[in-house]
């Protein structure tokens, strides 16, 4: 399948076009970012074109990734889809739920495909661990703890705008809802509890009816950075594993193969963009709550 890449920057370099690069059943046809310097050398490292216009790759392709902010992201994939371009999406889809259904509505209008990359669904530890939770059951609850520093120097997303202004209820926050929608199933209820600067709380109520609890910062001092999760219930405690170094790479290039998959297939998606879109409305809703405290 003919792959366009939107975005030139560290997520893009790293991960996004490597993988796309060599992921089977993929070639990728191009790249398309705001800045044509960067994206003039990116597209040199990949062996592939840079494009001066998203239409035109728009128009030279079959599915586009993106590695763009959420709300370049946004209107950007409206466009693709409208084009008739299949999608592979980050996280969050969008930091509002407006755009994040529009963003939705326009691939169901178009009839084409979607997954959103929410990492840990692609990385096989991981998914190992969602089939024993599930061969399992029984689970009364679960956690996820994620600490990271995005001022720490050597943080390869440090100067990134919009993970500064959101923080980590909308960086790392689409990542615990995958997470524990994966193992516990789909969240119904959300409730926020805020702390220093960006550091948040949020307990999720599922329709398993278990219950789980996430904490989250993306300032935490460098000592106290790192990330746990696990399920507990009848069979007792269930942590999850580690992600194996280097992971993201190959991850990438199993949710590139699996669109195309559901490509082929016709089915959706279990990452599609109907989960994209509930994890921003749940997002929304903790944030609404988050602000409504603040203003008590």
């Amino acid at each position: 399948m003919r792959f366009g890449l939107i975005g030139t920057g560290p997520w893009a370099s790293m991960v996004h076009g490597p993988g796309l690069a060599a992921a089977p059943e993929v070639e990728l046809v191009g790249v398309w970012g705001r800045s044509a310097e960067h994206c003039t050398a990116l597209a040199a490292d990949l062996g592939t074109t840079a494009y001066d216009d998203a239409a035109a790759l728009f128009a030279d392709v079959e599915a586009v990734a993106f590695a763009v902010p959420p709300e370049v992201q946004a209107d950007l994939a409206v466009r693709a889809a409208a084009d008739g371009c299949h999608l592979l999406l980050e996280k969050p889809v969008a930091t509002s739920v407006e755009d994040a259904r529009a963003v939705r509505d326009a691939a169901d209008r178009a009839g084409v495909s979607s997954v959103v990359f929410f990492t840990d669904r692609f990385i096989a530890p991981s998914r190992a661990w969602f089939d024993e939770v599930q061969a399992t059951g029984g689970w009364r609850g679960g956690w996820l703890r994620w600490f990271s520093a995005l001022e720490d120097p050597d943080n390869p997303f440090g100067a990134s705008p919009w993970r500064h202004e959101k923080g980590a209820l909308w960086d790392i926050g689409p990542h615990a809802i995958s997470t524990l929608t994966a193992a516990l199933g789909p969240v119904t209820r959300v409730r926020a509890v805020g702390g220093e600067r960006d550091l948040v709380v949020l307990t999720f109520t599922h329709e398993s009816g278990a219950t789980s609890t996430v904490t989250l910062t993306a300032y935490a001092p460098l000592p106290a950075t790192g990330f746990d999760a696990g399920v507990w219930g009848e069979a007792g405690v269930l942590p999850m594993p580690p992600r194996p170094n280097n992971a993201n790479l190959e991850a990438f290039q199993v949710a590139a193969a699996e669109l195309v998959t559901a490509v082929t297939d016709g089915r959706p998606h279990p990452a599609d963009l109907a989960l994209g879109t509930h994890v921003v409305e749940l997002l929304a809703e903790a944030a609404a709550q988050l602000g409504a405290r603040k203003e008590d």
